[in-house]
């Protein structure tokens, strides 16, 4: 029934768009007629190039007239295979053949292309617009070249990580969740020794690594150091700049590692094990914590297929000082406006407000959950999905690639979800309180651009080989001297002269 309703829909503009927003009311499909009101003239022709996220979606497919009809646009995308998209991009730059709407990834040659004066700077004219302005302004710090905004981010939690554990396994063994460094050691090896799946067997661990532990936004080295006192990657103390690895916070997280490793606690092929068969040993039962940016509900939902009765259960990370985690770059990317497509101010300022429209509530929720009768049905006070399969085809390229929050922002009726999934969406919320940010992340350093993945290589391997036990104390030491003496000094005086330049402007 629902699917023939969404069919029949088309003869009738608003039989549409009531049908999108039927679960919430008659407010918001006067909001809906406000939002038209407000913008009568023919659609405005907007071009938009954006990475392809599974199959492209038909060209007049119901999504896309959805979301014609509320901003009031032509919508013309082309989407180009994700494996391919920045080097499209850098193409498209290069030969002056850019849409009026384009996805950038932050890198060091988008960063060096926006201060070329390409984009528009938008920064001061997103006060002008209800939902641009309202997000955290962390946000757009987080994709600002020299303190100027070009993009409106592809929006992604700035702190997804949390504990996800065997509430089952904790209880029976009378523990609680670790925060000091001595808590993280004691459970992890009552975890490993205690046998927690009773089946007289030593085939769990109580935490486990993979080979990436070191590495990214999403270093677990990076977020246990954290907790305990630790900088994220970077640390300025007066003035200067100094690399997480150089803390002691840091040095004493390295050092729980290699007694763990010492004592066969952790997994000891951490170093070449891919993180897919870390979530398979949690899957399966074999693991007891996490520290992960995934749902624990989804977790659960797999585990319970392996397992009879787990209890997965979710905590903010806290350490002895409370809660406190890295900082991530809070985005996938960001759209654009490049200059030669787009004018003047005024065409720029209807750009913009059709990515604000895309946050009003109407749209949020079709970005995030589809449309009514075809991808999601309406249950009283919350609504359940109907087709996972046509949601993963029609409705996550769009969810993926235009501006959205998740849903625990501005939709118009949340999804019938667990308690659990629930709970863990809203530790993510609230984890943009506690976050701690990398200083450095939007700061120039032409090492950086040259150097840094070289650096950053010397360093990890180093500091596996200290867990390894392959280095002594000392033997670290002088990795360390020799990564500042490879660019690491240089590096972080750049970074020191362009934070300088920054706090005058």
């Amino acid at each position: 029934m629902g699917n023939k309703r969404w069919i029949l829909t088309w003869g009738s503009l608003f039989l549409l768009l009531s049908l999108l927003l039927g679960c919430s009311g008659e407010k918001s499909s006067d909001g809906m007629k406000d939002a038209m009101a407000n913008d009568t003239g023919p659609p405005y022709p907007l071009t938009l190039v954006v990475n392809q996220v599974g199959e492209i979606p038909p060209k007049d497919n119901a999504m896309k007239k959805a979301i014609q009809a509320y901003t009031n646009t032509d919508l013309q995308i082309q989407w180009i295979p994700t494996s391919s998209y920045d080097e499209k991009v850098n193409v498209m730059i290069a030969s002056n053949e850019l849409p009026k709407l384009i996805k950038l990834n932050y890198t060091a040659t988008i960063t060096g292309v926006l201060k070329s004066d390409l984009f528009w700077e938008i920064g001061p004219y997103l006060n002008d617009y209800k939902n641009l302005s309202a997000q955290n302004q962390q946000f757009y710090d987080n994709i600002a070249v020299n303190g100027k905004i070009y993009g409106v981010p592809l929006f992604r939690e700035l702190g997804r990580a949390a504990i996800h554990y065997r509430k089952d396994w904790f209880e029976a063994a009378g523990v609680k969740l670790p925060k000091s460094l001595d808590d993280w050691y004691n459970v992890i090896k009552i975890m490993t020794k205690v046998d927690p799946d009773k089946n007289g067997k030593e085939d769990t661990y109580g935490f486990m690594l993979d080979k990436r532990y070191n590495q990214d936004a999403s270093s677990t080295l990076t977020r246990l150091s954290v907790t305990q006192g630790g900088p994220n990657k970077w640390k300025v103390e007066n003035g200067s700049f100094i690399p997480e690895f150089m803390t002691e916070p840091f040095f004493d997280t390295m050092k729980l590692f290699r007694k763990l490793y010492d004592e066969k606690l952790i997994n000891q092929d951490f170093a070449v094990v891919d993180a897919a068969e870390i979530d398979k040993a949690f899957e399966s039962g074999h693991t007891a914590i996490r520290i992960s940016g995934g749902n624990a509900q989804t977790m659960q939902d797999k585990l319970v297929k392996s397992v009879p009765s787990p209890v997965v259960e979710v905590a903010a990370l806290e350490g002895p000082n409370g809660r406190r985690l890295p900082g991530e770059s809070g985005n996938a990317g960001f759209l654009a406006i490049p200059k030669d497509t787009v004018t003047s101010v005024d065409e720029m300022k209807k750009v913009l407000a059709f990515m604000d429209k895309l946050l009003d509530p109407q749209m949020a929720t079709l970005l995030v959950k589809g449309i009514e009768g075809r991808h999601w049905e309406d249950k009283g006070e919350f609504t359940a999905p109907l087709d996972p399969e046509a949601d993963a085809k029609e409705v996550k390229p769009y969810r993926d690639t235009l501006p959205q929050r998740n849903e625990s922002y501005n939709i118009t009726k949340p999804m019938k979800q667990t308690d659990l999934f629930r709970k863990n969406n809203q530790i993510t919320k609230e984890n943009e309180k506690y976050i701690v940010a990398n200083p450095a992340l939007t700061l120039d350093s032409a090492t950086f651009s040259e150097r840094g993945r070289l650096l950053e290589q010397m360093i990890n391997d180093a500091e596996t080989n200290f867990i390894m036990g392959k280095i002594d104390e000392l033997a670290w030491k002088e990795e360390i001297e020799k990564w500042k003496k490879a660019g690491g000094n240089k590096m972080a005086q750049e970074y020191k002269e362009a934070y300088e330049k920054s706090l005058k402007r």
